[in-house]
């Protein structure tokens, strides 16, 4: 067989995952707006510490065909005060061209699909409306 070594077997699902740089720029793009503009404005309007965790910022992060919202806190706590650490609580997932599946993360720590199958645009307007996707 000619050129058979050439051929690469990928599962079904994956197949559009690849994304272009110029498209990456455009959804980070996109998810840094929307964090500046509309969540940050409606979940972090102010700082203010406690002697527990609290939130101190809203930001995003991409990896692997992913962009994740993710919470950062700092501690107050008396053992370990000041210290950073962020928790994920929205993500949308590409699968394929300017399609999405929009997942929030669960109690338990895992993720959990919401939504299938939209576009840019919707998926940031669903981030935007629905209570079930927004940081604590």
């Amino acid at each position: 067989m000619a050129g058979a070594k050439d051929k690469v077997w990928v599962p079904r699902g994956l197949q559009s995952t690849r994304v272009s740089e110029v498209e990456k720029q455009r959804i980070v793009a996109a998810c840094e707006t929307f964090i500046r503009d509309v969540l940050k404005p409606h979940f972090l309007l102010r700082i203010v510490p406690t002697k527990f965790n609290y939130p101190v910022d809203i930001h995003g992060a991409w990896a692997g065909g992913r962009y994740r919202f993710l919470q950062r806190y700092r501690s107050g706590m008396e053992h370990n005060p000041g210290e950073e650490f962020d928790a994920p609580f929205a993500r949308i997932d590409r699968i394929g061209a300017d399609r999405f599946d929009i997942y929030c993360m669960r109690h338990t720590g895992k993720w959990w699909r919401l939504y299938r199958d939209v576009t840019l645009a919707e998926a940031l307007q669903i981030l935007e409306n629905d209570s079930i996707l927004h940081p604590l």
